[in-house]
């Protein structure tokens, strides 16, 4: 007999029968799944309670079910295969023989006697609290069984007004204004935001910035899901994923968006079917006046058309809007969302990185017809002319919390810096009167004469508001090793070239460049004029139909892809992926190397998947340059990196002292670094002499020409 058993019949003499048999049943079955005896006392310790006739308080009954843990435990290590124990013979006779027939858990699904001693729902809540256990315990060990790994997840809380949500479900709310206070943001166990409030005017537009890593990409996800709360009635858009491809033409699948548009023409066709067939009644043709009045009102036969000037305003060429949506690639697909998106209007529209999938064009477009969104906007751009010219408003997310400034970045970087001084005034002058007075109780401490002045200063003292160091977050630096001997020209150039995938598409033709040690040349164009194509005929990796590529024997090209992700193994961590790409060096050398790119202690030991964009392509670079390159070709290096990085990556750029060729839609990097703007366009490439301020006026005269302006 299991000495549970004992335990249970000498602690609760006077036990109800049928209590003692569910208790029994629990523990026998359970046994080997009890971890600890807390979870013995989860159980069952709510009917122990209850059952109890000296009233035992909790203390006891969590000792008793700590005790019935250790000999469950020990029946389990003398046993060598799972067994039920029970303490007295079943009486089968008891039990009618069609249920035991049928059922194996007849036994257990017998109707409780009514004269019971033990209540009823704690009965239940025990039960259901041990069937959870389990499913949790089967969820986590098929997922273990699944996948080598599992990525953390993104939580929200926050405390919440009685006042503010019996508001909200009454439907009495009609403001579009959104204030969330007092929440907290955290990533698996990392909190990225702790005690922060978040105020969102209806119709300003905001732009959100910070460091890589911070929290800024999930901040959007959890306004996005309503795991923070936003006011029901409050439509919410946020372009996270790229467009399903299927049959439906990209034109049409813009204009499904507008969701009570597509409902109202629906029914429409179904009442004129029905007038049509005969078989509508009376209340059809006032439904089909309604239906018109609201179409009507929303303007809906003008919604192709201005789907059409969107699309367009994205890149997307007459031919393009009648396409279905399965021909177009992951980048062109993420542009549908986003038209989609402008399309329907909502009342917040989240954007993340929105000129990550744009061309300088498409940018251009964008910034014009942002500046008349008539809702709220949130938007996380590392674009500084893009917020320039977009936001009212910057919300700086840094130190586990959220700052906000009105203005756009340049007055944010100008309203910072003041701040900053005039706390580090504040801060000093604190500094200097704690200074002071703590001088003149170490003069007079032992001065029976000042006794009374002296504790007086001491509680003058203890009163002072707590002092805190004035948070600087730390320069960002990158540098590219540059230990290489000077190559004289020519280093890399291309004569003639003719390059096609196909013969009927000819991609270039009679295409002449060339670039030296000296080099800082930005590629700019529409997205599919071949700009990555011309970047891997310079290296080599595509070889030119007819022409030649010409490079120096010594030439060592590092090179950075816009798809740089999908060339780093995500299940290893950042030293792990160094060690396998360059093997044989000491770990620290890894560690040195990563660290020179802000992949620093934790960070360097997590697996690649869990970092943020920004700092997957901080490993990138740190792989790029391990070999030490003389020349390197990026194609879009900006997208994901907040700002202080794109900044030391031009400083880096320019005391690098090889050359550089790169592809690149971020403004402030093209004229920081480059030297050289050429323009790929009708099959071949073009300097333009007045740098991007000339390219800039072209776009600008080719809007206003085709009316998108």
């Amino acid at each position: 007999m299991a000495a549970y058993v004992d335990i249970l019949k000498s602690e609760f003499p006077q036990i109800d029968q049928e209590v003692f048999d569910y208790i029994t049943g629990v523990l026998a079955s359970g046994g080997a799944d009890f971890e600890d005896g807390e979870e013995v006392y989860e159980a069952i310790g709510g009917v122990l309670q209850e059952v109890s006739a000296d009233c035992k308080n909790e203390d006891d009954v969590r000792d008793i079910c700590l005790q019935m843990f250790n000999t469950l435990k020990l029946n389990n290590c003398h046993s060598s295969e799972k067994q039920v124990l029970l303490d007295a013979p079943v009486q089968l006779s008891q039990i009618s023989t069609e249920s035991a027939a049928t059922d194996v858990q007849g036994i257990w699904m017998l109707k409780r006697s009514q004269n019971t001693t033990v209540n009823a729902k704690k009965l239940e809540k025990a039960e259901a609290k041990l069937k959870a256990k389990h499913e949790r315990r089967n969820e986590k060990d098929s997922q273990k069984g699944s996948s080598p790994l599992v990525l953390e997840e993104a939580s929200a809380s926050q405390a919440s007004s009685k006042k503010d949500n019996r508001v909200d479900q009454s439907g009495r709310n009609r403001s579009y204004d959104i204030r969330i206070e007092n929440f907290d943001v955290s990533f698996g166990e990392r909190s990225l935001l702790q005690g922060a409030e978040l105020s969102l005017a209806a119709g300003r537009r905001y732009g959100v910035i910070g460091r890589n890593g911070l929290g800024k990409t999930t901040l959007l996800k959890m306004l996005a899901s309503r795991s923070l709360h936003v006011p029901a009635h409050i439509s919410i858009l946020h372009v996270e994923q790229e467009v399903a491809g299927d049959d439906t033409g990209a034109l049409q699948s813009v204009l499904e968006s507008d969701v009570l548009r597509e409902a109202l023409l629906v029914e429409e066709r179904l009442l004129n079917a029905r007038i049509a067939a005969g078989t509508a009644d009376s209340m059809g043709s006032v439904r089909l006046s309604e239906i018109y009045a609201q179409l009507e009102e929303m303007e809906a036969d003008k919604a192709p058309a201005r789907a059409s000037v969107i699309l367009a305003g994205l890149g997307f060429s007459p031919r393009m809007q009648q396409q279905t949506t399965k021909e177009f690639s992951g980048g062109w697909r993420m542009r549908l969302a986003l038209a989609r998106a402008l399309f329907a209007r909502p009342d917040l529209l989240l954007l993340d990185e929105p000129t990550n999938m744009l061309d300088v064009r498409a940018i251009l477009w964008l910034e014009n017809y942002l500046q008349t969104w008539q809702s709220t906007i949130l938007v996380v751009s590392h674009d500084r002319n893009f917020l320039n010219a977009v936001v009212t408003d910057i919300i700086h997310l840094h130190s586990q919390r959220l700052d906000s400034y009105r203005g756009d970045y340049e007055n944010f970087v100008k309203t910072k810096e003041d701040r900053l001084k005039n706390q580090q005034r504040e801060y000093d002058a604190q500094l200097q009167y704690r200074e002071h007075i703590q001088v003149f109780i170490d003069r007079f401490r032992y001065n029976a004469n000042r006794a009374a002045q002296v504790q007086s200063k001491l509680k003058l003292l203890e009163k002072l508001p707590e002092m805190k160091p004035i948070e600087k977050e730390t320069e960002v630096t990158l540098k590219f090793p540059d230990n290489f001997e000077k190559l004289s020209p020519p280093i890399l150039q291309l004569d003639e070239v003719e390059f096609f995938y196909s013969p009927d598409q000819r991609l270039f033709y009679g295409l002449n460049v060339s670039a030296d040690l000296d080099s800082r040349i930005c590629i700019v164009g529409e997205n599919g004029a071949g700009k990555t194509t011309m970047l891997k005929l310079l290296m080599g990796e595509l070889t030119p139909v007819n022409g030649v590529r010409h490079s120096h024997r010594n030439l060592k090209i590092g090179y950075f892809s816009q798809h740089h992700v999908d060339q780093l193994d995500l299940n290893v961590c950042s030293v792990e992926l160094l060690i396998n790409r360059f093997p044989g060096r000491p770990e620290e050398e890894y560690r040195h190397q990563l660290g020179g790119y802000g992949i620093t202690g934790e960070l360097a030991t997590r697996p690649v998947a869990s970092l943020s964009g920004g700092q997957k392509s901080r490993v990138a670079f740190a792989q790029m340059t391990m070999p030490c390159p003389n020349f390197y070709v990026l194609d879009e290096p900006t997208n994901h990196l907040d700002m202080e990085t794109i900044e030391a990556l031009a400083k880096a750029l320019n005391k690098f002292k090889g050359g550089v060729v790169l592809v690149s839609h971020d403004e402030r990097l093209i004229r920081l670094v480059c030297k050289e703007l050429w323009v790929c366009e009708g099959g071949n490439v073009r300097r333009i002499d007045g740098g991007f301020d000339e390219y800039r006026d072209i776009l600008q005269e080719q809007f206003r020409k085709e009316g998108y302006l």
